[in-house]
């Protein structure tokens, strides 16, 4: 469970997935550190979400998460795709919104991130069939208040087993 005094509030669906409430950055960084534990080679996040919902703030702040925490982390907006070698596995983030075709992945050298790296992709529609089944959702949300965002989680394959530790925490 969350802890107290975070102001995150989180709930469970009857699907398995999670939402949880992010008022702030704090609060977005919070799930970072709670995602970047249960991270491992292989694995692809696909963050969905309007522009500015926060998907690159939160692929930031699960990269610092797993790495030195005051290293620069640009967007890969205009690069399309930025690399990153952790201790544990190498990481691969793509931003994918300017992608022209799934096929255009390949250049990116995206199969060789599936191989084995952890895969941060913002705008994973843009993979159409190329994107992995197994895989962690997080879908990025205004709020009403139009300041703070809602993270939905949900995960396929061994996703949905991992995502269920988060709520014993």
């Amino acid at each position: 469970m969350i802890a107290a005094g975070s102001h995150i509030r989180e709930t469970t669906a009857s699907d398995g997935s999670i939402t949880i409430d992010l008022p702030d950055e704090k609060a977005t960084a919070a799930l970072a550190g709670r995602l970047a534990p249960l991270l491992r080679g292989g694995d692809v996040v696909a963050f969905r979400g309007d522009l500015g919902a926060g998907k690159t703030s939160l692929a930031r702040a699960l990269i610092r998460a797993l790495g030195d925490p005051a290293e620069p982390v640009p967007s890969p907006t205009f690069t399309l795709v930025q690399t990153y070698s952790l201790p544990a596995f190498d990481l691969w983030h793509f931003d994918l919104y300017r992608l022209e075709s799934a096929e255009d992945a390949f250049e990116l050298d995206i199969e060789e991130a599936f191989a084995g790296g952890v895969s941060l992709i913002e705008w994973p529609d843009r993979l159409g069939r190329w994107l992995p089944e197994r895989r962690l959702e997080i879908a990025l949300n205004f709020t009403d208040d139009g300041e703070s965002r809602r993270a939905v989680l949900s995960g396929c394959g061994d996703w949905a087993a991992r995502l269920a530790s988060l709520r014993d925490d």
